[in-house]
Formats: C-alpha cells, structure tokens, sequence
C-alpha cells in the first residue's frame, strides 16, 4: 500500500510530529486540505496534527463539522479555546520536535504552537513539505487534468469574446464567467488580459483600456476545480500586428517546444529553461526573455518546484510545471505561449489543450 500524504510528510520532516495551522481569511494555508483530504468548507482556526506514533489527527471548530467528517484523519470537534487547546496537545503526545512550515505560519499561530508544544523543539519543513506536495498522486492530477480541461475550452473560446473596442475588463470578466459556467468552482488567481503595450507586462492587471486593430490581446488565466489550479496563456492578435510581434511568437513557439521537449523525470529544472533562453538569446529578442520556464502548480497556482537558471532541483514524475517562456518589447507588445505540463520517467504530458498557430481576428 502506497502511504498517505502524511506519513510522506512526517518522513520527509525528520520530525516526531508536524503542526499544520490555518488562520483567519485571508491567512488560510492550502497544505491543510493537503493533509486532510478535504475540498470544501474554509476551516478557519482548524489545526492538523501528523504525530508518529498517533497519526492524522484533524481539529476543526463545530462551524466545520459535517465538513471535516470526509477527512482522512481523525477529527476532533471543539467548542471553546480550552477544548482546541486539549485535543492539540493530545494529537501532539510526547513530541520533542514538531515541524511547522514557517512559509506559510502567521506568528500568532507560531506562538500558539510553541507555548502548547510545552518546550518541544520548533523546526521549519518548508522544504519538506514543498518536495512532497510537489510530486502529485493519481488523485491530484486527476483533479488538475479536470481544472485543464476548463480553461483549455474557455481559451478556445477567446476569439469570439473579441472585437475592436472591448476593454481589458469586459474581456477578463468574460473569461472568468465563462470557466464558471464550464464548471471552475473559481479562478487559479486573478486573470490576465492585457492588451497592445500593456502585453509588454508580465503581470499586468486589466483595465479599461479598448483592443485595437493591430494590438496583441494576451490573456494569462486558469481555473480551479476541486481546489486544483490550471495555469495557461495565450496570445491573439486584433488584424494585423506589428511585424515585430509576429517573428517573436514564431521565437516564443520555438523556445516553449525546445523546452519543452527537456521535460522528463530526472532531469535539473533548469535545464528546460536553458534550452527555450538559447533559442530567445540566439534571435534579435536577446534579454527579453525576464522570468522563468516555469513552476510548479497544484493546489496553489505557484507551487515550491522552479524551472529557472538558479533552480538547483531536479524533476521528478509527478511533478505538475507550467511552460511559459515569452518575449516583452517595451512599448509595442508582449508575446507568452504557457501550458500546464505533467513530467513522466521518460518525458511529460501536456494537460492543457489549445491551437497555438498565430489567430489573427479580422
């Protein structure tokens, strides 16, 4: 029998237990549901305990209850502070070294921990629990295939959300009521439209700035089903574009398959990155190239795992990486080609689904 999530965790802390806490909104941490097995309720205050000689134990407010009931672990329900306070230290035991992500823990519930741990050592598993959340089990990536499968549909669909004059707004607002209608419980994180020299900016947020002709229309977007995230961009163009932008999709094309093509189970995250910036560095679009290959997505849209030039990790099958090299020419437009991207042994799996030819809409 394959073992569970926790029992990967609590090897990979080196620790007697682990402590995952959640806060209060907006202070929630994604790796309670990890641990639980749950996809619904928002669990504020609740607290996972993985201990090695007691197992998962899952301490939810009576807010919760019916929820935690499908969780994984052994749930206790509290009513007052006293009794929270009791049922964690049980679910504790004897620990003398408990794990608690310091990425991901507000200070007051660090503080919490420490003063119930009674003098128990406090260590940081960031790092360990990024390295397991990394590589998915067949149920997660059955849940991120299903989050794929929405924001493929709804990025075939963009053409006809376009016409001269349609702001960056309308168009996202659009984007995003569709991936609801086809099922997304919400969005991977706030959706991308950037239009003309707004393109230009990786992480631009939509205005009411109106598509031209002649304008790149990207669109950076993903949904969430079942707490898992898709990550996907595509690049459009309003009649005919800058001469400029049509040669750098053709380089953008070029560099995500070559980096692509270097996806597979052991092989250093950086190198799908090397080999999509030589192809960029090799064009006249040398140095427009800013950020990274790709990261890791899950339950979070950006997950520990970096396909970068300082990334020291190696992939591994199970890893679920976004492929997104672009090119940015300040004051013309930008062009990113992204999929989401399963590694296997012997190479990867795309599970998003889109024509990437260059669309011109007349």
């Amino acid at each position: 029998m394959e073992p569970t999530r926790a029992e990967r965790l609590i090897e990979a802390a080196g620790t007697d237990a682990v402590v995952i806490s959640n806060g209060t909104e907006p202070f929630l941490d994604s790796a309670f549901w990890y641990l639980t097995g749950l996809d619904s309720g928002t669990f504020e205050g609740a607290i996972a305990v993985i201990s090695r000689d007691r197992g998962l134990h899952v301490i939810v407010s009576k807010l919760e209850e019916e929820a935690a009931k499908s969780s994984g672990g052994e749930v206790t329900v509290y009513s007052t502070g006293h009794e929270r306070d009791e049922a964690v230290k049980r679910a504790i035991g004897s620990a003398r070294q408990i794990g608690v992500p310091f990425d991901t823990t507000v200070h007051s519930m660090f503080a919490y921990i420490s003063r119930i741990g009674e003098g128990a050592e406090i260590s940081n598993i960031s790092q360990a629990l990024g390295e397991v959340r990394s590589v998915k089990d067949s149920e997660e990536i059955s849940k991120i295939e299903s989050a794929c499968a929405i924001s493929s549909k709804a990025a075939s669909e963009i053409p006809g959300m376009l016409e001269e004059g349609v702001t960056e707004e309308s168009a996202a607002a659009r984007l995003d009521s569709r991936m609801r209608e086809l099922g997304a419980s919400g969005n991977a994180f706030d959706t991308i439209a950037a239009f003309g020299p707004a393109s230009a900016e990786p992480h631009h947020r939509p205005t009411g700035y109106r598509l031209r002709k002649g304008d790149a229309a990207l669109f950076d977007f993903g949904a969430k089903r079942n707490m898992y995230c898709s990550d996907l961009t595509r690049t459009l163009f309003m009649g005919d574009p800058d001469p400029r932008l049509l040669r750098a999709y053709e380089v953008v094309l070029e560099a995500q398959r070559a980096g692509v093509e270097m996806i597979r189970g052991g092989v250093p995250a950086k190198d799908p990155d090397a080999a999509a910036r030589e192809i960029i560095d090799a064009s006249e679009f040398k140095g427009m190239f800013i950020h990274s290959f790709g990261h890791g997505i899950g339950m979070d849209v950006h997950e520990p795992i970096s396909l970068s030039p300082r990334s020291e990790q190696i992939l591994k099958p199970g890893n679920v990486v976004s492929a997104e090299p672009g090119i940015y020419i300040s004051g013309v437009g930008g062009i990113r080609i992204e999929d989401t991207v399963l590694v296997t042994e012997n190479g990867c799996r795309r599970l998003t689904d889109f024509d990437k030819n260059v669309t011109v809409i007349r």
